[in-house]
């Protein structure tokens, strides 16, 4: 078995991305995967943003929350995870992320990851948008280029020319919005998003959806976005969806395949 207790391997990419039109208001089409193979087209000549092989991680209890779990994600796009408390979903994420070191297995990203946490309020640290932003920023950086690395963030999730507006006056949806820009100003290319929609009302639910939908199908550096959800109603908008289950994920499928075979999932808060 492959073991390393080292965080994800990294490489970031330097190319500006240029701003995009935010897509609240966009309507959400359902995604069909190719039926040959189970997964969209992809190019050959890019590495997978995300391979994970036989990882292993336990607590300190001894309790395996992943136990030898393997996960590909062929290529950018939206990827849903889905699955009861505890199967490890979570715990997943933040091994991805470096938060966690894992007992066994490798991760390997050709990306940059960013963890998008469940509750805007545990990873927005700062009072007002643009010094919250700054915390992400690269370093080496100018004034100038940090001002128009900020600019560029909250364009792109629809929240432009609010550098300075406190953090304690934004809508759940706008901070949840915020969080994103921070890792998109971080140059993070693969979107670790912990159940993003649980805390949010209806409304805001869909325009982070469609947010995160539009990011990684921009024709110009489309984003790869992991995304963890307890609402199977959001699965008929992503590339591939997963099931987890005792710490081990299951193949890609399409949406419909994998609901079908799904009971109605709880709500969680607090999973491991």
């Amino acid at each position: 078995m492959r073991r390393s207790t080292h965080p994800p391997q990294v490489s970031r990419s330097a190319n500006p991305v240029e701003p995009q039109p935010h897509p609240a208001s966009l309507p959400l089409s359902p995604l069909t995967l190719r039926p040959d193979s189970g997964m969209p087209p992809q190019g050959d000549q890019l590495p997978p943003p995300l391979s994970v092989a036989d990882l292993v991680f336990r607590w300190s209890n001894g309790h395996a929350a992943l136990d030898h779990c393997d996960l590909e994600i062929p290529g950018s796009g939206l990827w849903m995870l889905v699955g009861s408390n505890g199967s490890g979903k979570s715990t997943l994420l933040r091994l991805i992320a470096g938060l966690l070191q894992p007992d066994g297995g490798t991760i390997h990203t050709s990306l940059k990851p960013a963890l998008v946490f469940q509750n805007p309020d545990h990873q927005l640290l700062l009072p007002s948008c643009g010094s919250d932003l700054q915390l992400g920023l690269p370093g080496g950086l100018s004034g100038a280029e940090r001002s128009e690395r900020m600019a560029r963030a909250l364009q792109q999730v629809g929240l432009e020319g609010l550098e300075r507006r406190p953090i304690h006056t934004l809508s759940g949806g706008q901070k949840q919005r915020l969080a994103i820009a921070g890792a998109l100003a971080s140059e993070a290319g693969l979107l670790l998003l912990d159940e993003p929609t649980a805390l949010l009302d209806p409304d805001s639910q869909r325009e982070v959806l469609a947010l995160i939908r539009s990011l990684c199908s921009r024709p110009t550096q489309p984003l790869t976005a992991l995304w963890i959800t307890h609402r199977l109603e959001e699965l008929v908008h992503c590339d591939g969806a997963a099931r987890m289950e005792r710490g081990q994920a299951g193949p890609w499928q399409d949406a419909a395949t994998l609901r079908a075979s799904l009971p109605p999932l709880p709500s969680g808060r607090g999973e491991r």
